[in-house]
């Protein structure tokens, strides 16, 4: 990967800017620190360029970075650059980088931004209840507080490193402090209550939610009053320190915790260091947080690191991994040198998956993470979003069909013909609601959460699959093409006519969903209708004091469980029922919803037949009722045809070489192969090994994500020989 190491000199030449004006950086790297983090880059296997980040930055870097547009593999900025002028320093690159369409290591602007004010910083601390000093912000020195509380210490509130802070515990001194700083820093001064202690420096690695928090070092003071300053840290190996810092197991959690909420809450990407204070009762504050923690081998964050097991090039290459893992969802360690690309695609496929799985898993733990309940558009649009960038990456353009009702439909290809040599067809949404979700978590050989087996596990699946293939350069040999609905919990509603239109544009289609626990591919799925059933108390009797409506719907409600009750050709299900009275008078109207799945149209019409009766009956003495049947029938049943049969066997072919067992399988749950035109060749169940859709135990297995995003990736380019 080309790697652009960009940097700042320490002393601002006119010809690097515009203008020279406003506060120049204090902080900078030294050559020699450039060069390390440059050799260690190199020994990663990357290609690196050391650039300046002053006014040529733009034009350097549109001569070194990948023209990702014309298929070339991305290029990332490693910023160590910390700006040369003005106010919010650190967004300066950050901000460039966004607008010129470059991934880069760290935090964003808006991160960056929050993160160097202190003042802000300890706002947004808070207000999300984490604990830092109290604090006053001073703009000239003869500002007053009446609650300020001695002892203090001072320092701008746009620094970093420690500079210019000082402890006073008096006003003359505090005002002299003041005026000092202002002078010198030309900022506003935060002034912070004065914490005596212990202090504390925690550095944190990745990305939420799989922040790795390292090792906790002790910055080991002379007595608890003292401060570390400046020309402490520039010291040869700065203040001395201890690693592992000698706490209770529970203490640092508590630690750990803190730190973890405050890299969310502040928006933080990648790494960052946490500096804390410790009083005399173990209360614990947060001081601040520095978004570009020193990669100097004297600072706390390397010598945290090596307590963890990094060397300092492993450490410098984890950071860029991480990055590229938040951008594009694998990373690119040099793991797959050693790949033999002239052996068959599943070995290299397997191989290659094998050595990305923590990768696939961590892509797979953002997807369950996010609540994609149907009716939550943002959240399924956010998901959609993702993947878009993940499949733009591999040379997929993208098309959007926008909804209103529900999230929006995707549709991607990888090339410009009319004709799809496959389409892998999937959803974003679940059913869980914000109540509903189980987060991702993992439990001996499996790896459950809302979603996994249903859609989301097939999605990191279809990633890996392609991953692999573009690794064994087969990728731009099938003409594929890629359909994301949004209203599978809602049997199609609004998909179909789009299944439909881009199956007949296929000469193969392929569904996401997880295989059953003995590796089912499924050939058949059962339809699905929706029924929403009104029942209105008529004129006459809508004015009398009637129980009305509720004892009537628990008789309807027994008969339709009996009506399937040990029944395998077709299920019913209540999803909702509500009862109203107006004016809030006893209930005297009530919506019932219904989702019958059935194995074939002719057990669906006597089933239909079979609700129409129950519905529409009176029982006797039961009040007269009104009653409408609204039917949406959204998905037809899926048979097994000739084509789809052939086209099994050719899966099948291919699973025995991947010595990975699989069978027909026939799924209760509708899918959207169902509306897939009759006479195309149609599978589902693509997706990992799974079992309890829609329930509190979903899971998939953990080694089948290899096993059958390798075995998806043999099929996709078997589709393509065809």
């Amino acid at each position: 990967m080309k790697v652009a190491l960009i940097y700042n000199e320490n002393i601002i030449d006119p010809n690097d800017v515009i203008n020279v004006f406003g506060t120049s950086t204090k902080e900078h790297y030294s050559s020699k620190a450039v060069e390390r983090v440059a050799r260690a880059l190199e020994k990663g296997g990357h290609t690196v360029k050391v650039v300046e980040g002053d006014i040529h930055l733009a034009d350097e870097l549109k001569e070194f970075m990948p023209k990702v547009v014309a298929g070339e593999n991305p290029g990332m900025v490693f910023n160590m650059a910390y700006g040369i002028q003005g106010h919010n320093r650190y967004t300066h690159v950050p901000a460039m980088m966004e607008m010129l369409g470059i991934p880069y290591i760290g935090s964003g602007p808006a991160g960056h931004a929050i993160v160097q004010d202190k003042v802000m910083t300890k706002i947004v601390l808070q207000k999300n209840n984490i604990p830092t000093p109290g604090f006053w912000v001073f703009r000239t020195p003869e500002d007053t507080y009446d609650d300020l509380v001695f002892p203090v210490i001072v320092k701008p509130k746009l620094e970093s490193t420690s500079m210019g802070m000082e402890v006073v515990d008096n006003w003359n001194d505090l005002r002299a402090a003041v005026k000092v700083q202002i002078e010198k820093f030309e900022q506003d001064i935060l002034v912070e209550q004065f914490i005596s202690g212990r202090e504390f420096a925690v550095g944190l690695l990745g990305n939420s939610p799989d922040i790795d928090v390292l090792p906790i070092v002790e910055i080991n003071l002379d007595n608890p009053d003292q401060i570390q300053t400046i020309s402490d840290k520039k010291k040869m190996g700065g203040v001395e320190k201890t690693c592992p810092a000698k706490l209770s197991k529970e203490k640092a959690e508590e630690m750990k915790q803190m730190c973890r909420k405050a890299f969310s809450c502040l928006g933080l990407n990648d790494y960052s260091r946490v500096d804390f204070r410790m009083d005399k009762d173990e209360n614990l504050y947060i001081l601040e947080l520095n978004s570009m923690a020193s990669l100097g081998t004297g600072g706390s964050f390397y010598y945290a690191a090596q307590t963890a097991g990094y060397t300092y090039d492993s450490l410098i290459n984890k950071i860029l991994d991480v990055a590229v893992i938040r951008y594009f969802g694998s990373s690119i360690q040099q793991q797959d040198a050693g790949v033999d690309l002239t052996q068959p695609l599943r070995v290299v496929a397997r191989t290659y998956l094998r050595g990305h799985l923590q990768s696939l898993k961590e892509t797979l733990r953002g997807f369950v993470n996010l609540n994609t309940h149907v009716y939550n558009i943002e959240n399924v649009n956010q998901l959609g979003t993702t993947i878009s960038k993940r499949l733009k990456h591999l040379g997929f353009s993208e098309h959007i069909h926008r909804q209103h009702d529900v999230g929006n439909f995707y549709y991607f290809k990888n090339h410009s013909e009319s004709e799809n040599d496959v389409l892998l067809v999937s959803h974003l949404d679940t059913h869980y609601g914000p109540d509903d979700l189980i987060s991702f978590y993992e439990e001996n050989d499996k790896i459950l959460g809302s979603g996994t087996a249903e859609s989301k596990g097939g999605l990191a699946v279809m990633l890996g699959a392609l991953h692999a293939l573009r690794f064994a350069k087969k990728l731009k040999k099938i003409r594929c093409a890629i359909l994301l609905t949004t209203d599978d919990s809602l049997g199609g509603r609004y998909s179909k006519r789009f299944v439909k239109e881009y199956s007949k544009k296929s000469r193969y289609i392929l569904g996401l969903k997880s295989a059953s626990k003995d590796g089912g591919i499924i050939t058949t799925c059962y339809g699905r209708s929706d029924y929403q059933i009104r029942f209105t108390s008529t004129a006459e009797q809508s004015g009398s004091d009637i129980h009305g409506i509720i004892p009537v719907l628990a008789k309807k409600l027994s008969a339709i469980e009996k009506l399937s009750k040990d029944e395998k050709d077709y299920r019913l299900r209540t999803t909702s029922i509500i009862s109203k009275g107006s004016h809030g008078q006893t209930p005297n109207f009530a919506t019932l919803t219904l989702i019958c799945s059935y194995k074939t149209t002719k057990f669906g019409e006597s089933l239909d037949s079979k609700i129409q009766t129950i519905m529409k009956k009176r029982e006797a003495g039961s009040p007269k009722l009104d009653v409408s049947i609204n039917k949406i029938q959204t998905r037809p049943p899926v048979l097994e045809e000739p084509s789809d049969t052939k086209f099994y066997e050719l899966v099948e072919d291919l699973a025995k070489k991947h010595e990975i067992k699989i069978k027909k399988h026939s799924q209760l749950i509708s899918s959207d192969i169902s509306n897939v035109p009759i006479k195309l060749p149609a599978l589902d169940g693509f997706g990992p090994i799974g079992h309890h859709y829609r329930s509190t135990k979903e899971y998939i297995l953990h080694d089948s994500i290899v096993e059958r995003a390798a075995l998806l990736a043999s099929v996709l380019f078997k589709c393509a020989e065809k």
